[in-house]
């Protein structure tokens, strides 16, 4: 018994190894704060290790990410305070010589404040894809949406930020 304690543990501390950082990130965008963040997170595994640290149905990342948000949601109602998104930590481009990083910053700044004006549920799916690397059925899970709306979301987001990017080159 002794042996399985320790085998939990360890398999909690590996969760909350590769999931806490990510899961800090996406609710601090949906709650508007690090510190509400904290507390979601922190609710987060404990419901967890409630659960006995069991992964649910194989979809550990699925079942983190729609806790998270629902509670996120919650603890934002409760505040009565809505978020903005920000995406100043999107990765840059690779670029190789230094004026081309700092157009590729330039370009990727230009591009997070358009995203920001995004409505937040495009902007919401956007990050889940390409900042927290989740598939669009995981999202759709995360999110109660279909597969089929997530993809649609995700493509007319591209779509809008692609078309003011070239409005604000002429």
């Amino acid at each position: 018994m002794e042996a399985s304690g320790k085998a939990d543990a360890a398999s909690m501390r590996t969760v909350l190894e590769e999931f806490e950082g990510p899961l800090l990130r996406y609710a601090a965008r949906l709650t508007g704060s690090a510190d509400l963040a904290r507390e979601v997170v922190q609710d987060v595994f404990l419901k967890l290790t409630r659960e006995g640290g069991a992964e649910p149905n194989g979809r550990l990342p699925q079942w983190l990410y729609a806790v998270c948000r629902n509670r996120a949601i919650d603890v934002r109602r409760k505040e009565q305070r809505m978020s903005t998104i920000d995406i100043t930590e999107a990765p840059v481009a690779r670029c190789n010589d230094p004026a081309a990083r700092l157009e590729c910053r330039d370009e990727a700044s230009k591009a997070s404040a358009i995203l920001a004006t995004l409505p937040v549920n495009q902007q919401e799916v956007v990050r889940l894809r390409f900042e927290h690397g989740l598939s669009y059925k995981q999202i759709a899970e995360v999110t109660g949406l279909s597969v089929s709306n997530v993809g649609f979301l995700i493509h007319t987001a591209f779509k809008t930020v692609r078309e003011r990017m070239k409005a604000t080159e002429g």
